[in-house]
C-alpha cells in the first residue's frame, strides 16, 4: 500500500479519471461498482461544513453517504471541472466514458478502469514484500479500509456503518482476519527491550493469550510513537513519559524511522546543550541516545538476519 499510495506513483497515472477512481476506492471504501456510477453531483456538507461523499450501495440498492477528507473533496472539483471542459454541455455521471459517449451520459465500464489499473501496476513495478509483481483488484482496498479502521480500534458498529453493511456480520469478518493477521506479525516479530535485548513473549496457552490481550489495550490505550508499554494494564507508569530511559518499554523493527530520527534530535539536543553549557540536560539526553543506538543497532542486526535467512531460503 505505500507503494499504490506513493504520491510519484499516483502521478504516473495516465488518465486522471483512473487516479480518482483509485483513491476513492482506497479512502472511501466503496465497491468499484459503486465509484463508476457516481453522479456528478456527489458532494454532500453537513451543518459544520464537513464533506462527504453521496454514492449508489449497488449491493444493497440504496443510496448511501460516506466521509471524506477535504483533499479528497478538493480532487473531486477538479476532476468536475476538467469532465466540464470536455464536455460543455453538462452530464449526470462523475466518470463518463472517454469515447462513443456525445451525450456524455454513459458511465465509464468496470472492465475499462481494470484495464487501466492493470497497466498502472505494471508501469509504476509495483511488487509484494517477495519481490513478485503485485496482481490487485479494486475490491481488495475496500478490505485494506476496512482493516485499517479496525486495526485503530475504530468501533465494529461505526465501520459498518462507514462500509454500508446491511449486518454487523460481516464487519465482525474483517475484525476477525486483522485480529489474527496482527497477532501472528506480532508472534513472528522480533521485540527488543530498553537495553537492546531480545524478548521473547509466550505464543501458546492461557499466558500467550494474556500477553496478547495485554498489548492490544496498551497499543489501544498507551499508544508511543516509536515501541510499545509493556507495564501490566493495572500498574500506574512511574517513568512519567520517559519510555526511552523505561525498563518496561519494548519495540520492534516497524518503528526502525521513528527511531532513527528520534536519535537524530536526540544528537542535536545533546549538541545545542553542550554548547550552550547545560550539563545535566546533556547527560540526560546522553541516556536516551545510548539506548537509542543499542536498540537500534539489535533491530538492524535483526533485519540483516533476516534478509540472509530469506536469501538462503
Amino acid at each position: 500500500m505505500a507503494q499504490v499510495e506513493s504520491e510519484a506513483n499516483l502521478d504516473r497515472w495516465d488518465n486522471p479519471s483512473g487516479r480518482l477512481i483509485t483513491v476513492i476506492l482506497i479512502r472511501g471504501g466503496l465497491r468499484i461498482s459503486s465509484v463508476i456510477c457516481l453522479d456528478f453531483d456527489c458532494l454532500l456538507h453537513d451543518g459544520q461544513g464537513a464533506p462527504y461523499l453521496r454514492y449508489f450501495n449497488t449491493k444493497m440498492k440504496r443510496e448511501a453517504a460516506v466521509p471524506i477528507d477535504e483533499e479528497l473533496e478538493q480532487a473531486i472539483r477538479e476532476h468536475q471541472q476538467r469532465v466540464l471542459r470536455r464536455l460543455p454541455q453538462g452530464t449526470g455521471v462523475l466518470f463518463p466514458r472517454p469515447h462513443a459517449n456525445a451525450s456524455g451520459r454513459l458511465r465509464m465500464s468496470d472492465s475499462s478502469y481494470r484495464q487501466m489499473l492493470r497497466r498502472w501496476l505494471a508501469n509504476c513495478d509495483i511488487r509484494d514484500e517477495h519481490g513478485r509483481p503485485v496482481r490487485l483488484t479494486p475490491h481488495q482496498w475496500r478490505h485494506t479500509f476496512a482493516c485499517r479502521l479496525i486495526n485503530r480500534d475504530v468501533p465494529q458498529e461505526v465501520v459498518r456503518v462507514l462500509l454500508d453493511h446491511e449486518s454487523s456480520r460481516m464487519t465482525a469478518h474483517y475484525a476477525r482476519i486483522t485480529y489474527q493477521t496482527v497477532r501472528r506479525r506480532w508472534e513472528a516479530a522480533m521485540k527488543v527491550n530498553i537495553k537492546g535485548e531480545r524478548v521473547v513473549l509466550d505464543a501458546e496457552g492461557p499466558l500467550g493469550q494474556a500477553q496478547w490481550a495485554k498489548t492490544r489495550y496498551g497499543v489501544a490505550t498507551q499508544t508511543l510513537p516509536n515501541g510499545y508499554c509493556g507495564l501490566p494494564v493495572q500498574k500506574t507508569c512511574p517513568h512519567a513519559n520517559a519510555c526511552l530511559t523505561c525498563p518496561v518499554f519494548l519495540t520492534g523493527p516497524e518503528f526502525l524511522p521513528e527511531l532513527r530520527e528520534q536519535r537524530t534530535r536526540t544528537l542535536t539536543l545533546i549538541d545545542n546543550a553542550t554548547s550552550c553549557g547545560h550539563t545535566r540536560v546533556a547527560e540526560m539526553n546522553q541516556q536516551v541516545s545510548d539506548n537509542l543506538d543499542r536498540v537500534i543497532g539489535e533491530l538492524e542486526d535483526g533485519q540483516d538476519e533476516g534478509e540472509e535467512a530469506a536469501d538462503a531460503g
